[in-house]
């Protein structure tokens, strides 16, 4: 696989509000989103990752900067939109356990990333990355020439030597209609060295039976590697063998899984890992994170990122 030094994730992260463990009517504020999440645990794990949205100029906006940039990621490739604000979800949990989510995000700053002056300075950059990291819920929250711009970012990551990863992650509320999500799946997929699809959202988006009419998709469509995840059942490997989740657990929040199932996968493989033992280190991560709470659990010594510490913040070359 081509040497990777560079790591660069495009997506959106909003503010996350959650009950206070203690109960009560108190919120407490974090942050969450799909790529944002793979990025803070590739980091961990040791590799140079930047992350390539949009933000406000507001109070929070810096909150999120400086909470990324502490986890080691870099923030060059962050613009900031002059009026709009980031994104809002909260979490509230039944008597049963059950999670939903309220969304405020239709006019946040990263819907509006490739309309802001500076992104062209930050493609350039992103165009160099050794691996480019985008999901389908990126796609999701921009207008239809953001989705182009980023298709185009994707083609020139590829023309230049670099390696594309895309998870299609599929929310339906996202989305204008299902054919829309479907197109752009596609376009992206056909640029994709590494493809990550979850079996549940392909079943949903475009009706698949099972896991390897997945992988033929995709593999139709030019990808090369291609893991289906199965949740507990584990993941298909591009051979066509399973790969099932070594040990079982009693989740505590599963709402990070694939997204830190990508992590461990995409760090063991461009650490030189083989596909299987990479999937063996995806299902390891995921396993720990839905032992704790929050998509993003507090860095701990226990967690499998095969490393002591976050790592530290990485400039992005000019």
């Amino acid at each position: 696989m081509t040497e990777v030094r560079r790591i660069v994730c495009l997506g959106e992260c909003m503010l996350e509000l959650s009950r206070n463990p203690g109960g009560g009517d108190g919120w407490r504020m974090g942050f969450g989103g799909d790529t944002l999440n793979t990025a803070v645990h590739l980091a961990r794990s040791g590799h140079r990752v930047s992350y390539m949205t949009a933000l406000g100029s507001c109070p929070f906006s810096e909150n999120l900067r400086r909470a990324w940039e502490s986890e080691g990621i870099d923030c060059s490739l962050v613009v900031t939109h002059p009026t709009r604000r980031p994104g809002i979800y909260a979490i509230s949990t039944n008597d049963e356990g059950e999670r939903s989510f309220t969304y405020w995000r239709d006019s946040s700053a990263a819907r509006a990333m490739f309309e802001i002056s500076e992104i062209e300075e930050a493609i350039a950059k992103a165009e160099t990355a050794d691996l480019f990291y985008f999901s389908l819920i990126s796609m999701a929250i921009l207008p239809p020439q953001g989705r182009r711009d980023l298709i185009l970012l994707a083609k020139a990551v590829r023309e230049k030597g670099g390696l594309v990863a895309f998870d299609s992650n599929y929310r339906p509320v996202l989305w204008e209609s299902r054919y829309a999500a479907q197109y752009w799946r596609d376009q992206a997929i056909a640029l994709a060295n590494i493809g990550l699809p979850t079996f549940d959202d392909e079943a949903e988006l475009c009706s698949a039976r099972d896991e390897g009419e997945v992988a033929a998709h995709w593999r139709g469509l030019g990808c090369e590697e291609v893991i289906v995840k199965l949740g507990a059942r584990g993941c298909l490997l591009p051979d066509g063998n399973s790969c099932p989740v070594p040990k079982t657990v009693s989740p505590v929040d599963t709402s990070g899984a694939g997204d830190a199932f990508n992590a461990g996968y995409l760090a063991a493989r461009i650490g030189g890992g083989s596909v299987l033992t990479s999937a063996l280190a995806g299902h390891a991560l995921a396993g720990w994170c839905v032992m704790h709470p929050g998509a993003i659990p507090q860095f701990h010594q226990s967690a499998p990122y095969g490393r002591n510490e976050p790592n530290p913040p990485v400039a992005v070359p000019q």
